[in-house]
């Protein structure tokens, strides 16, 4: 066995209702001034309502950074610290999808009272040096896993994504309940559940950090998700099965943020950041074809990750076999969950093939954890087959 090294948030709480003890929660970190990071969504929809009186009954001050968008900005994050810093925070709490958990980590960094980095500084990995603030997340989607990775993922640019990689960024409490998952439409359930997928499916194949203990979580995770993702999506109101994806998403983070991911994030984030296209429906829109294209090299890792995917589905085969059926039921879930399944779909063009596969290439962070070598022609081919 090769050595390796494996880190994750040390306290989960996965138990439907537990947002409902938030403040007591933060109370026993012995602060007095917390922030909660999260998206307009969330406010609007009311689901910091009942929440918010629990601080006030655990006397506690809370604000509510509301600001954060979908592939959150450079200058998100910085006014997200300096409400931060204002109001004096002593713990913030992510409150959300993986963009606003994202931005509550460098909050929880930058706005620490010792901090003297700039964001500018710690982009890359290890770059963070010190301490943070305590910090809670609470997931709203079943997707990212951010609740349980070291990493940030920030836009700097018109097309250009950052991430900032460090143990730092690990959060204190990761709070999965599922209740905050209930209103979720179908299509983002959905999305964001593939993404999960993808994140242990690349966790299994990533060439240089796979571990035992990543390939253990990653094969527990797809038998979570591929299990109840029909049930969320098309019954949205099965608590069970949206609890049960909330912890397949957990372990799929748990998994890639030690086995980091590789070609089908490569290629997802330039439509992101160029088209704006949902990170999770993103990574469905490229998958199949990543796929494809590794099986030369992975067919073995895909074909034993298929009774996870498909259970009592499987047919009898040999190891080329089965692989074929893991990708085709892969190929299959973006259709059956109503997403689109082919970038024209989503607005992309095909005169910006080319550029978004020169986008992709820059994303070597990334693929150099792809069991297969990506050049700019393989980019460009995958995103035509994508097309």
């Amino acid at each position: 066995m090769q050595p390796f090294s494996f880190a994750t948030t040390p306290h989960l709480l996965c138990e439907p209702g537990a947002v409902g003890r938030l403040g007591q929660l933060c109370q026993q970190r012995g602060v007095r001034r917390v922030l909660i990071v999260t998206d307009p969504g969330i406010v609007n929809l009311g689901m910091l309502d009942d929440v918010l009186p629990g601080f006030t009954q655990a006397h506690m001050s809370v604000a509510i950074f509301s600001g954060v968008s979908a592939d959150p900005s450079h200058a998100c994050v910085l006014a997200a610290v300096s409400r931060a810093r204002y109001i004096g925070a002593e713990l913030i709490v992510g409150f959300g999808g993986g963009s606003s958990m994202d931005v509550a980590k460098l909050v929880a960094l930058l706005a620490h009272p010792a901090c003297e980095q700039t964001l500018e500084a710690v982009y890359g990995i290890d770059q963070a040096s010190g301490q943070r603030l305590p910090l809670i997340q609470v997931p709203t989607t079943a997707g990212t896993g951010s609740e349980v990775t070291p990493v940030a993922v920030i836009t700097t640019g018109e097309a250009a994504k950052m991430a900032v990689i460090s143990p730092l960024l690990l959060p204190d409490l990761a709070l999965l309940d599922a209740e905050r998952t209930l209103g979720l439409p179908p299509a983002i359930t959905a999305a964001t559940g593939i993404d999960a997928m993808v994140h242990a499916i690349e966790a299994t194949t990533s060439q240089f950090k796979r571990n035992p203990l990543s390939g253990l979580l990653a094969r527990e995770a797809l038998a979570l998700l591929s299990g109840n993702l029909d049930q969320a999506v098309h019954n949205g109101g099965n608590l069970v099965a949206r609890q049960a994806m909330l912890l397949g998403a957990c372990l799929a983070g748990q998994a890639f943020a030690n086995a980091p991911v590789a070609a089908v994030h490569a290629l997802a984030y330039p439509l992101g950041a160029r088209y704006h296209v949902p990170h999770g429906l993103a990574n469905a829109l490229v998958l199949p074809h990543v796929m494809r294209f590794n099986r030369r090299e992975a067919f073995a890792d895909y074909a034993a990750l298929a009774p996870a995917l498909l259970g009592e589905r499987l047919m009898p085969g040999d190891p080329h076999q089965l692989c074929s059926q893991f990708i085709d039921e892969l190929e299959q879930l973006a259709p059956r969950c109503g997403l689109p399944s082919r970038l024209r779909d989503v607005g992309v063009a095909r005169h910006s093939l080319p550029l978004l596969a020169e986008d992709a290439l820059q994303q070597q962070r990334l693929l150099v954890n792809n069991p297969r070598k990506v050049t700019l022609a393989d980019a460009l081919a995958l995103y035509q087959a994508a097309f």
